[in-house]
């Protein structure tokens, strides 16, 4: 079965990305960094999700990650499925922080639970069928709105979301040029899937690295 080995985000300023990400949400070793390849604007049609226990998680993420340079898009707040918000980094990428509690059982552990890989494509049943057939295995499928495939050992798990609804959801217009600015390290690459994000086979030696 295939699955994300690693995340790569283009950042503008590697050294200053990664005082960033630690800084906000304790993020090291989960999250490679590389200087830009190709210029984009607008929205790169994805979204990093963070999982946590409860809303105080949530609060505590969000706050570390505004102090820390990023942008608010959606403020913390409760929704239908539970209680997040949503915050863009200073290099541009997405990211959600949410949890399916409405209420807090204790204090604040900033424990992320689960990091997600959201892609926004334009057709959920041939991108779902392309991934199905690079060795992903679904794990979630609500019809043409969202898919998501079994995670592996690596930090981050793959979701499938409809582009529109992906910009909708996180606070932005759906409309953006260029690069993804973002290279999935895993499967049996390199290939592209049909919205353009781009995997690339894992080394040897970063494999053994990560185990």
């Amino acid at each position: 079965m295939a699955f994300i080995e690693s995340v790569t985000l283009d950042v503008a300023d590697t050294t200053a990305a990664h005082r960033f990400y630690s800084a906000a949400f304790g993020l090291d070793t989960q999250l490679r960094l590389r200087a830009p390849q190709e210029p984009s604007t607008g929205f790169r049609g994805f979204t990093l999700a963070l999982t946590v226990s409860r809303p105080a998680d949530v609060n505590s993420l969000i706050d570390t990650a505004l102090d820390a340079g990023a942008s608010s898009l959606k403020p913390a707040a409760k929704s239908l499925w539970g209680y997040g918000g949503v915050v863009q980094a200073p290099d541009g990428a997405i990211w959600k922080v949410a949890t399916s509690a409405k209420k807090d059982t204790g204090p604040a552990t900033r424990q992320i639970d689960e990091m997600v890989l959201l892609l926004g494509v334009a057709d959920m049943t041939a991108s779902k069928r392309f991934y199905v057939g690079q060795g992903l295995a679904v794990s979630k499928s609500f019809g043409r709105v969202y898919c998501e495939f079994e995670g592996g050992p690596g930090p981050f798990k793959l979701a499938l979301y409809r582009h529109r609804a992906l910009a909708k959801d996180v606070g932005v217009p759906p409309e953006g040029t260029g690069s993804h600015r973002l290279m999935i390290g895993g499967g049996d690459g390199p290939f592209t899937d049909p919205d353009g994000f781009a995997w690339e086979a894992e080394a040897p030696a970063r494999r053994a690295h990560s185990a």
